[in-house]
């Protein structure tokens, strides 16, 4: 089954592309709440390469990898990735000022459709508020 989110940035497609594609960036705004963050991520943006984000509770008391491997990368508008034996597009769709990013996944069995969204929706917001205030300093 696929999952789709998706938030609108109001910034230039080039800085929206850099900031989920670059790891500094990506521990800024990789965390479904405010109790958990990225304590370090990789990137590899081809075809083939291999990307790492490690998310952990900031209490320490749990933590995992999130990886996988780029099938498809066309900058600045689309990214396919594989992570185990799921899969997930990034679509990024210039609209003026203004950047839609859409990410569909695919939806695993241990959590409901409705918390799978909530926790991907939550980070893509989080990405959406990184842009924006980096875009404002």
């Amino acid at each position: 089954m696929k999952i789709s989110v998706e938030t609108t940035v109001a910034a230039p497609i080039a800085d929206v592309w850099r900031a989920y594609t670059t790891p500094d960036d990506i521990k800024q705004w990789n965390a479904a709440s405010d109790d958990w963050h990225t304590t370090a991520a990789t990137v590899d943006l081809r075809a083939g390469g291999a990307f790492s984000s490690r998310m952990e509770a900031k209490d320490g008391s749990m933590g995992f990898d999130f990886a996988g491997t780029y099938t498809k990368v066309e900058e600045p508008n689309l990214i396919e990735y594989s992570f185990g034996d799921r899969t997930a597009q990034v679509a990024f769709v210039p609209d003026a000022d203004r950047v839609k990013v859409k990410v569909t996944f695919d939806g695993e069995d241990t959590h409901s459709v409705e918390q799978q969204r909530a926790g991907w929706q939550a980070i893509l917001n989080n990405f959406a508020r990184h842009v924006e205030a980096k875009r404002r300093a």
